[in-house]
């Protein structure tokens, strides 16, 4: 099919959910697509940071198509080799005790506020069930990760939302106080805003939430869907901020294209869920446990880590010499740009036109490359953001 009978197709049978650019992506390697005219672009967002390994990387490939033709599927009431053997590796590269395997991000967070209201139930009563999360944060679309969301925009046409859940502002630890009180049983948060901005919040505030939560027994977690799978320089965001939560949540560049999604905890927390309280169907499933196995076999090692940083480095300071940024933010590759003209969207319209895909946050362009990007890739979309962001007026 061209692009006009794609569109076509979408118009006719698909609910209008996405705001999308006009092009049509049928193939890709690296971090370059191609669309149904066969023209190329250079990839600035890996799926909004799920393709980790770029396109049809082919040690990805491999292990997923290996999978696919030994077995694709199975009930979560057998046991899956590939999927053990994917929850033993997440434990010992992180040093977290158990692991709960699901399909997303969103899904990974419904299954830590469950873990934190049991844990605390069992512990002080039903009433001790109310989290705190962050204003300007974003933790799913479900009806209760939208409830979590701490942005009022969210927050419509879908009532009865979840109730529980209290918002307080960002590096402002009175704030957060001012939130809590018996009823608090866990906190919330993002360590880099993605979804609002690409905002990192400040190290000596997430290190003082952290003991202000240990002294309360109240849980920390840490939603690590977007930072989280080498994306900011570390495994995990949190190792940056010197802080153990006990709980946090990864996903998207977890299956390096597959959906896959993970909710991780520490030992006290580990038996807190027993059989029959949460579950899914294609939780662990084997093509997707295979493929995350390949993902962390390759961005995990000090090596690779230490290239994601010098490649965030070298982004960084090539956007903060193009005329007409203002400011660049984020830890790793995974950056947002202020534009002095305040035209993000446009800009990000116009990129695709030029052969660079690009991404917004709020009234920013952001950045999540795949993390094998290679300095020449990254030179010739950084040469067409400039050249749009000087011809966008």
């Amino acid at each position: 099919m061209d692009f006009s009978e794609i569109q076509q197709q979408e118009a006719q049978h698909m609910m209008p959910t996405y705001g999308r650019f006009p092009v049509a992506l049928t193939s890709g390697k690296g971090a370059v697509a191609m669309d149904t005219e066969g023209k190329e672009y250079i990839d600035f967002t890996s799926g909004i940071g799920v393709n980790s390994l770029g396109y049809c990387d082919d040690g990805w490939v491999q292990a997923v198509s290996r999978q696919a033709a030994r077995l694709q599927h199975i009930s979560n009431l057998y046991y899956s080799d590939v999927q053990t053997e994917l929850a033993g590796r997440l434990c010992e590269l992180t040093g977290y005790s158990k692991v709960f395997l699901c399909n997303s991000g969103a899904e990974a967070n419904e299954c830590a506020i469950k873990l934190a209201r049991k844990y605390s139930e069992e512990k002080y009563g039903q009433q001790r069930s109310n989290i705190v999360t962050l204003k300007n944060s974003f933790h799913g679309r479900t009806i209760t990760t939208l409830a979590a969301t701490g942005q009022e925009v969210f927050h419509q046409y879908f009532f009865p939302f979840t109730q529980g859940f209290s918002y307080a502002e960002a590096n402002n630890l009175d704030s957060v106080k001012s939130c809590v009180d018996e009823h608090t049983c866990a906190l919330l948060i993002e360590l880099v805003q993605g979804e609002g901005g690409v905002l990192p919040l400040e190290k000596g505030f997430v290190q003082q939430l952290s003991l202000f939560c240990k002294e309360r027994d109240i849980l920390l977690m840490v939603d690590e869907v977007q930072t989280g799978v080498s994306r900011t320089g570390s495994l995990y965001c949190f190792e940056q901020y010197d802080i153990r939560p006990d709980v946090f949540t990864s996903a998207k560049g977890l299956g390096g294209g597959v959906p896959i999604g993970a909710c991780l905890c520490t030992e006290e927390l580990g038996n807190v869920l027993s059989q029959g309280q949460h579950g899914t169907t294609f939780g662990g499933n084997p093509i997707a446990s295979a493929a995350a196995l390949e993902v962390l076999s390759r961005v995990s090692g000090k090596e690779f880590l230490q290239q994601v940083r010098e490649k965030g480095d070298y982004l960084r300071a090539k956007l903060e010499a193009i005329p007409g940024v203002t400011q660049v933010r984020g830890l790793g590759m995974m950056l947002g740009v202020q534009l002095e003209k305040d035209n993000a969207k446009e800009v990000a319209g116009a990129c695709v036109q030029h052969g660079l895909l690009i991404l917004t946050a709020k009234n920013v362009l952001r950045l999540l490359p795949p993390l094998t990007i290679s300095y020449e890739e990254m030179d010739k979309g950084l040469a067409i953001l400039q050249k749009v962001i000087a011809n966008c007026k």
